[in-house]
Formats: C-alpha cells, structure tokens, sequence
C-alpha cells in the first residue's frame, strides 16, 4: 500500500460502521465481553481508511475505531467517470475482491462491505466482485489494498517516460 502521510484535519471526513461484534475472552473469574468495531473512513474525494476499535461499550469502539482508520488513510485513483482506470484484485489474507471499472451510468455494484469502502473514496460507476473469504473485515481490507495498489495513468506514464495520450491511446 502506498504510505503517504495525509493530513486528516484538513479532510472533512464521514465514517460509516461496517461490523460491530460481541467478542469474549475466557478467564480465571468468568468471560470478560467487549466489542469490536470496524469502521471506513472517507471523504468522498479519492481518500479512505479502515479502522478497528475495540472496548467495553459501543460507543467508545466505534470512536476508537475511527481514529484508527483516520490514521491508515489512503490516496486511490478516481478518473472522470468516477470509476478506476483498469480492473484490478485486490487480495487480502483469504479474501479477494475484483475490481472493474464501469461506463458512466453503471453505479456501484458491490457487496455491503465493499460497498462501503467504494462510496466513502468516491467512486460513482465501478462493478466488483468478492471471491474466496467474505469475512468482513478481510474483504474491507482486500478492497482497500486493491485499490491502493492502482496507479493513475499520470504515474504509469511517468514511470515509463511516455505521454499520458501514448499511455491511453
């Protein structure tokens, strides 16, 4: 993944709770609950992030979560049409997402984890699917990795010392 330090105080960023779960630790005097929230992080405008928080009440795990994922914020490619410039899989531990860019029009076809991810970077027409594992946090994870992995043309073409209309065309 690309690791830009992105100054999340000048983003105005929205969050959105993708999974909260109840998870038990088992010790000497009984069960300790507490839970775990995993929360994306977006500002609809080519950055996202993924976060988990974890603690005895809701509230204070989705806050924590937060902060988590404002800290792994990324920087993904968004071309005119809102979608991405080629198909991509973004893979990650066991799951896998595909990632294909979509004609004006199309929307956002994706799972409710991915979805999720694809609305908070700002993508308006892209078509995915979710292969192998459809853990939650995994998929939100495999999408992030994916689309982080994705150059822009303009970078494609510097690397290569081309034109971006040679790149394109």
């Amino acid at each position: 993944m690309k690791r830009e330090i992105i100054d999340a105080s000048k983003l105005e960023l929205e969050e959105k709770v993708v999974d909260i779960k109840r998870v038990t630790k088992v010790v000497k005097g009984g069960r300790n609950s507490r839970f775990a929230c995993l929360v994306v992080v977006g500002d609809k405008n080519g950055h996202v992030g993924v976060g988990v928080g974890k603690a005895v009440e809701i509230p204070e795990a989705i806050r924590k979560g937060k902060e988590d994922a404002t800290k792994n914020l990324v920087t993904v490619p968004v071309n005119d049409n809102g979608s991405i410039p080629y198909d991509w899989n973004g893979k990650f531990g066991s799951a896998s997402v595909l990632l294909k860019s979509a004609p004006e029009g199309t929307g956002i076809i994706a799972g409710g984890p991915a979805r999720s991810v694809l609305e908070l970077a700002g993508y308006k027409n892209i078509r995915t699917k979710s292969l192998g594992s459809n853990n939650k946090q995994n998929v939100v994870l495999a999408t992030i990795k994916g689309l982080s992995e994705i150059k822009a043309p303009e970078e494609i073409a510097r690397l290569r010392g081309k034109s971006v209309d040679e790149i394109l065309n």
